[in-house]
């Protein structure tokens, strides 16, 4: 039997950089490269100031499985998200017309 941990993060829950590495459990470093290649964007705009949206704990992680997976690089991660976010959106709202 597989045993699953978590911790769920509303959107509206904003955390820092310390906390966002410590959820993620990456370094700083790692955090900095997914921002510049925009898989995640900070509010604020000096780093000691940034705080993130819950939702980026869970882009992180989608980015990390991405990246060791299927071998893709940072930028395609980032696009890989926007095209599955995309999709999950488009499906939504085919439900909501559907019912």
């Amino acid at each position: 039997m597989t045993s699953l941990t978590g911790e769920l993060l509303e959107e509206e829950v904003e955390l820092t950089l310390g906390e966002l590495c410590r959820a993620c459990q990456l370094p700083a470093e790692r955090i900095f490269a997914l921002v510049e290649e925009g898989v995640i964007e900070p509010a604020g705009r000096d780093t000691t100031q940034w705080r993130f949206q819950g939702i980026s704990v869970t882009r992180v992680h989608r980015a990390q499985r991405l990246e060791r997976d299927l071998g893709i690089n940072p930028a395609g991660v980032a696009l890989a998200l926007e095209l599955l976010e995309e999709m999950d959106r488009l499906r939504r709202r085919l439900r909501r017309l559907e019912g």
